[in-house]
């Protein structure tokens, strides 16, 4: 391979030699969301693997593409990643497609890149869009720490466990959900995280009828019921302000006795000056309140 070609991304079908997998991203709705790379890949590829063939042949006749596909899905992700392997070991390029977004992110291709890696087959993507980044784009809340939470389990107990966990986190979340399960989903978050929490419910991302509904939780719950959901969805919710989680912490030390909490410090070395100030700063107070609030209990 030429250097040029190595940075062009040239495909390389070297006799002899181990093939690639590309992991390349199709578009979420809008068919020229696809970037000019991805198409040569397909195209020069040896196989598609596709994760729905009667749903990627529309993508590949409007671009022209004749690769020869095969179906890997959530089905036969083990047993068709083992052959996969096996081709690519031959010297073959497989090119791994999604119905829609970037292989590997809430889909069987994660699968394929962790036994490909294990065989030593290089593994390259060929970037392009992803539901989930482009409904945390353009849903106005922040974007700099975010969470992908993908579909919650089906699994009540599991689901459960995950809705906890969301209580506390203080990152943007990020979820799929399909329109069937959108109301139950939507009235589980706001039990879980309280109905004043601002959420995004993005709709048909990047398609004729995208839409972005904009509001809290229990807002979002009533529009489902005047509404009724259609399309799929990605929900931007906003994680819990630092300073609640901060204050909540603040509290559960108040409540322990000041003179207790200076001890359990001083039990562990400080010297008395230094277990003050830790407690004073647990505590959310400053060190002369918290003094203050020891001479009281010695007085008593």
């Amino acid at each position: 391979m030429s250097e040029k070609q190595a940075q062009e991304g040239q495909i390389s079908h070297s006799a002899g030699t181990a093939g690639r997998l590309l992991l390349c991203a199709t578009p979420i709705g809008n068919l020229e969301d696809i970037t000019f790379r991805v198409v040569r890949a397909l195209k020069e590829a040896d196989l598609i693997a596709a994760e729905d063939t009667r749903n990627s042949i529309h993508l590949l006749t409007h671009y022209d593409i004749h690769t020869p596909m095969t179906s890997y899905h959530e089905f036969n992700k083990y047993d068709k990643a083992d052959w996969l392997v096996g081709q690519m070991l031959e010297g073959k390029t497989v090119a791994c497609i999604t119905d829609a977004g970037t292989p590997g992110i809430s889909d069987p291709g994660e699968v394929l890149v962790q036994k490909s890696l294990e065989a030593g087959i290089r593994v390259s993507a060929l970037p392009g869009p992803a539901a989930c980044v482009t409904a945390l784009t353009i849903s106005g809340l922040p974007t700099r720490r975010f969470c992908f939470e993908a579909f919650l389990p089906p699994d009540r107990k599991e689901r459960s466990q995950i809705l906890e966990e969301l209580k506390t986190e203080t990152r943007t979340i990020v979820l799929y959900e399909a329109p069937h399960r959108l109301k139950e989903t939507l009235a589980q978050l706001r039990d879980a995280l309280g109905g004043e929490r601002q959420i995004r419910l993005c709709r048909e991302l990047t398609k004729i009828h995208e839409s972005v509904f904009a509001g809290t939780l229990e807002e979002a719950v009533r529009d489902t019921e005047i509404h009724p959901p259609r399309g799929e969805y990605v929900l931007v919710c906003a994680g819990l302000d630092r300073r609640i989680l901060i204050e909540a912490g603040q509290k559960s030390w108040r409540e322990m006795p000041a003179e207790e909490h200076v001890a359990m410090y001083e039990k562990q070395g400080m010297d008395r000056k230094e277990a003050m100030k830790r407690a004073a700063k647990d505590r959310g107070v400053s060190k002369r309140d918290l003094y203050a609030e020891l001479l009281k209990t010695e007085t008593n």
